[in-house]
């Protein structure tokens, strides 16, 4: 099967194209960044073509589509963060536009793409309970309103054109060279590991992380499919509080120099954390790896750049 990954060569993306093309299929990456995506997929040069292509133009886009004969088509392209609201517009909702519009002239049979948890907004909206699929989305940052955008946009194309489109809502990606985005449970496992100290305002501040390996499976595993069941799907994952992170670091690090300002004070400002992906589990058989063996790969992976040995408890 033919499939165009959009942003290849960015922290998710780098890790789906080798699950796809290990899987046999023709895997074309198109990125701004080919000097980045030529060296993340230097050993599968025969395996994985490299494009260069700007997203917020629909001549690379489409041009992309229609030279890889694409049959899936995901795009991974966005910013992180408050950009100058007219770059904004055209990376985030014009770029997935130009996704969506090329899609549907040449025919691709099903479309991905990736929203986020931000879409919700803040747990307090929603108390204590679990936030499915079909709750309001309350997000107000940039981020989360271009997201929310997107996702109309998808519903938009659905139904004038009849297109399989489908969301996935990743939560709290993490991973040992995440630099953009929530990068406070990132910095929780990875300053330890390079014998740095991190100190973070509170330690109830409440995440729900999911690592980038199982973030890349379940776009694998979407993307694959025909036709999903439904429309949107919510990643989840862990939930867990800076506080419960930093002690599973200093089960591996002991020593490990994690500091708070405050016990108290952020679970109010957290984004939504308790998330019902029960949805995406029981329809494609998914099971993420434990947290604690999350975070002691995430410190190895950090300890093997620094040049030292791997953790064996």
């Amino acid at each position: 099967m033919s499939i165009l990954v959009i942003g290849g060569a960015g922290f998710i993306g780098r890790r789906l194209v080798p699950i796809l093309a290990a899987d046999g299929h023709a895997v074309t990456c198109m990125d701004i960044d080919v000097a980045g995506a030529a060296a993340a997929f230097a050993s599968l040069a025969d395996k994985v073509t490299i494009v260069r292509g700007d997203v917020t133009q629909f001549d690379d886009v489409i041009g992309a589509v229609q030279e890889s004969g694409a049959e899936r088509l995901i795009n991974l392209s966005y910013f992180i963060g408050d950009l100058p609201p007219h770059v904004a517009f055209k990376l985030d909702i014009q770029g997935m536009d130009n996704c969506f519009e090329a899609a549907r002239r040449c025919g691709v049979k099903h479309t991905v793409f990736a929203s986020s948890l931000a879409v919700s907004g803040p747990q307090d909206y929603f108390g204590e309970r679990l936030v499915d699929e079909s709750d309001e989305r309350r997000g107000e940052s940039q981020y989360a309103v271009n997201k929310i955008t997107n996702e109309w946009q998808a519903h938009d194309y659905r139904r004038a054109y009849g297109m399989v489109i489908t969301c996935i809502r990743p939560a709290n990606v993490t991973g040992p060279d995440k630099k953009f985005g929530s990068i406070d449970h990132v910095n929780c496992m990875c300053q330890p590991a390079r014998g740095q100290s991190v100190t973070f305002p509170h330690a109830d501040t409440r995440r729900c992380v999911i690592h980038v390996d199982d973030m890349a499976e379940v776009f694998a595993r979407v993307l694959l499919s025909d036709k999903p069941k439904h429309e949107t799907y919510n990643s989840g994952g862990a939930t867990v509080s800076l506080g419960e992170l930093a002690d599973q670091v200093r089960e591996f690090l002991p020593d490990a120099d994690i500091r708070f300002d405050a016990e108290t004070g952020g679970r109010e400002a957290s984004g939504n954390y308790l998330i019902d992906n029960s949805r995406l589990i029981e329809e494609f058989g998914l099971q993420y790896a434990p947290l604690r063996q999350r975070v002691k790969e995430v410190i190895n992976d950090i300890r093997a750049d620094e040049g030292q040995p791997p953790l064996m408890s």
